[in-house]
């Protein structure tokens, strides 16, 4: 039975959503990333700077023989400066496409951390349930022992067992107390990584049910992940934002055109003019000639790295893959390994049960009982073990299809909000068929 105020896995996660570091801290990160975007709309924009300066000087003609006196003068200028470029080269219409695709790809690396929190958040959860059980078996198998150790030492007083059959029974029962004892360390470790993880302590935790996000079959599970994984659509935007580069890069052997206006005021008290405004408005444009190969060069390498990142989408969808069918197998692995788990806990029940009764009559013996007891056991673990590897498997499928975050889970919290600014279907994906 399990409490009424216990802790469902959504609950768990949406505490792990709210509070984990590591995903605040990556949050931080992609705020940050954001921040590219203005910085490259800047290069369209006017810069307007001022300047004045003030300054005093002083003389005295005394010493040289040309009269006498002495005379101080105060000197201000003012000026304004207004720049506007009017073409770079294409270098800030790339820049931004390269700030964007940036961007697109930070907000995929922040789901990749948001579904690696989450995914650990239930990897805990299930983890503290399984070793639970697996003490509660432990703790019973403990007390099974120490009465079939018991029942040993009065049977060897009237005679019916030797002191073998004893020694037999002393050494299962110490040796289900070191399994005890590993069982509760294992136990503590899992409760630590749940701290860490959800930043709260486990209670009472229900057994959840398998994700409803898992796939029905294996052929849409890697269909999806093709569209969705946050690993695919991050190497696919920074392929985008390399290509962008180039442009950035070949920006430096186009001309460049600026127009610039300038507004100065200067007041000397010393010349006779006293006050004088000047005006300025001119255009500027610059023609690079030579510039000894390292333009060329740059273009050169953000090539090769643009051919880089193209090769890395491929990559990442070969390992999307390969997680998606190992989280597919182990998921089914682990159901049918239930099904035969709950099938050996039953027979070992039912053979434990006539062992015992066929040693009251004396046609088994003390080792046959501790047999079948710890054959038991080892079954009981074996079910649990199983039961919250089906559980994790089926989450680290939602995960490799890209769907373990806060938003396709409809956990209970105020999903963060990324910033897209022309999310489209990087063209690399649909040329991998996803």
């Amino acid at each position: 039975s399990v409490p009424a105020s216990a802790e469902t896995i959504a609950t768990a996660l949406s505490k792990a959503y709210v509070g984990n570091p590591q995903l605040k801290a990556d949050q931080a990160r992609q705020r940050a990333t954001d921040e590219q975007v203005p910085q490259a709309k800047s290069g369209w924009r006017p810069t307007v700077t001022t300047s004045t300066e003030v300054s005093k000087t002083y003389q005295d003609n005394s010493g040289s023989g040309t009269g006498s006196g002495k005379s101080d003068f105060l000197t201000r200028s003012f000026n304004i400066t207004l720049s506007q470029p009017v073409f770079d080269g294409f270098r800030s219409e790339n820049a931004l496409r390269e700030a964007e695709a940036t961007v697109l790809a930070g907000n995929q690396n922040l789901l990749a951390v948001e579904q690696e929190v989450l995914l650990n958040g239930a990897t805990a959860y299930m983890n503290v349930i399984r070793d639970r059980e697996i003490v509660n078996y432990r703790r019973q198998s403990v007390e099974n022992f120490d009465e079939q150790l018991r029942a040993a030492n009065a049977r060897f007083e009237v005679g019916e067992v030797t002191r073998t059959d004893v020694s037999q029974a002393r050494a299962r029962a110490s040796q289900a107390r070191s399994d005890l004892a590993v069982a509760i360390g294992n136990l503590q470790t899992s409760v630590a990584n749940y701290i860490r993880v959800i930043g709260d302590k486990p209670r009472h935790l229900k057994f959840p049910r398998l994700s409803p996000r898992v796939p029905r079959t294996l052929r849409a599970a890697i269909e999806i992940s093709g569209e969705t994984n946050p690993q695919i659509l991050a190497a696919a935007f920074n392929e985008e934002a390399a290509a962008a580069n180039i442009g950035v890069r070949k920006s430096d052997l186009l001309p460049k055109l600026n127009f610039e206006a300038l507004y100065l005021i200067d007041n000397n008290s010393s010349s006779t003019v006293g006050r004088t405004e000047t005006g300025i408005i001119q255009g500027t444009l610059s023609v690079p000639i030579y510039q000894s190969g390292s333009v060329y060069s740059r273009i050169r390498e953000a090539k090769h790295t643009a051919s880089q990142r193209k090769l890395e989408v491929l990559d990442a969808h070969r390992q999307v893959r390969e997680q998606v069918v190992s989280a597919w197998h182990l998921l089914k692995a682990a159901t049918a390994t239930i099904a035969a788990a709950k099938d050996a806990v039953a027979a070992n029940q039912v053979a434990l049960d006539g062992v015992r009764q066929e040693a009251q009559v004396g046609t088994r013996t003390t080792l046959d009982v501790l047999d079948a007891q710890n054959e038991l056991v080892n079954a009981q673990v074996a079910l649990a073990n199983a039961r919250r590897d089906r559980i994790v498997a089926g989450y680290q499928l939602v995960a490799a299809i890209g769907h373990m975050t806060a938003g396709d889970l409809r956990l209970s919290v105020n999903v963060y909000a990324v910033s897209y600014t022309h999310l489209t279907l990087p063209t690399t994906i649909k040329q991998c068929g996803g």
